[in-house]
């Protein structure tokens, strides 16, 4: 039988530094970096995540000894030690009233003025992730529970020429090695290990070109998102399927441990906008 009680706890500590710039010389903006960590017992109710029909939480969410849920207390599936944002808007200093070309005439103003690029970068650090126990049940049947770390792995990309899959292992076989199946009354070993952190930078370029009649202009955009073309692979992207909190199982191959089903970034893709202000 299952019940509903508000007996996690959960705890939050960061260092934020931002620096700001308003806008003036045709420049503005915001850096921020966070020195962050955050630790509960679960990040996620129990029984959510995994599987609806038999309402058994994911791997690294369940807590597998009732009598003791702080066993489980670790590092919060969405903690990033170290984050960095950025975002900007520049004028660009060519043209009329500008500092290069500050007289350009009506014709090279339409050409070189009125440039403007914006941006929006961020990166994160890896997010942890916990390797799921496979068919094997230590402490409470029905609750698997989640592995053992029992010697540190080495982390880092891995691809496999055959099959073009990546792990999060540089050697997938060493790795599964390093984990075991927890004794009874153990909670193993959440979230000790991580992948992939979050990457992104997107970019404009616009061009306004201001019309005889006051108020009024047409202005193009040309706006690219994940400028890079950035793959940063999801550490909680699951086994095939299925929507669980780690990407390693004891249950698979070794030489396929830990390998993702999923991706943090999108494709990069690029769009074009003209627009008439009236």
């Amino acid at each position: 039988m299952f019940a509903w009680s508000s007996v996690g706890s959960s705890n939050y500590n960061a260092l934020q530094v931002s620096l700001r710039k308003q806008m003036g010389a045709g420049l503005q903006f915001d850096l921020n970096y966070t020195y962050s960590k955050s630790i509960d017992f679960t990040s996620n109710a129990t029984r959510l995540g995994y599987s609806s029909s038999t309402n058994v939480g994911a791997p690294g969410s369940r807590l597998a000894n009732a009598f003791s849920p702080e066993s489980r207390r670790g590092v919060s599936d969405f903690d990033t030690p170290h984050q960095i944002n950025l975002n900007w808007i520049w004028e660009l200093p060519f043209g009329k009233d500008k500092h290069f070309a500050n007289r350009a005439g009506s014709v090279a103003e339409a050409v070189i003025g009125g440039w403007e690029l914006s941006g929006i970068a961020r990166w994160t650090s890896g997010f942890p992730f916990t390797v799921d126990n496979g068919n094997f049940w230590p402490t409470n049947w029905d609750e698997q529970g989640i592995a053992q770390l029992i010697a540190r792995p080495q982390m880092g990309r891995h691809k496999d020429p055959a099959t073009g899959a990546v792990s999060a292992f540089v050697n997938p076989g060493a790795a599964f090695a390093d984990f075991m199946h927890p004794y009874p009354g153990q909670a193993g070993s959440r979230n000790e290990i991580r992948g992939d952190g979050f990457a992104g930078l997107d970019m404009a370029l616009n061009k306004r070109w201001r019309m005889p009649w006051e108020g009024q202009a047409v202005q193009f955009r040309w706006e690219v998102f994940n400028v890079p073309n950035l793959h940063r692979f999801n550490a909680l992207s699951g086994l095939g399927t299925q929507a669980c909190a780690c990407i390693a199982s004891l249950q698979q191959i070794p030489t396929q441990f830990g390998n993702y089903t999923g991706l943090l970034t999108q494709p990069r893709v690029m769009q074009f906008a003209l627009r008439y202000e009236f």
